[in-house]
């Protein structure tokens, strides 16, 4: 829900949170209960983009829910069935008898 600001004539400035569609045009100042004015300001907008967006809910998200995987990622190496390596190299490596 969106912050907005009210203006207090007696005191000073305070900021409600109200959904947009029930947003009062005046408020009552919670230090002297003076009623006070909405006052306009500028919108907080985010300069990140949406790959920045992205990953911030990707985190957020990974904290209550964890990606569950089968196995580890990564390069599948050829399976032989001696095992035994493929590289020839390996030949000439002594064995134990």
């Amino acid at each position: 829900m969106p912050l907005y600001a009210y203006r207090c004539p007696e005191c000073q400035d305070f900021e409600i949170q109200a959904s947009m569609g029930q947003v009062p045009e005046s408020a009552q100042c919670p230090g002297c209960g003076t009623p006070s004015r909405r006052r306009f300001t500028a919108p907080h907008l985010s300069r990140s983009s949406t790959s920045a967006y992205r990953l911030i809910e990707d985190s957020a998200r990974s904290a209550s829910e964890p990606a569950v995987v089968s196995s580890p990622g990564g390069r599948r190496h050829p399976s032989n069935a001696g095992g035994t390596t493929l590289n020839p190299l390996h030949q000439k490596l002594p064995r134990p008898d």
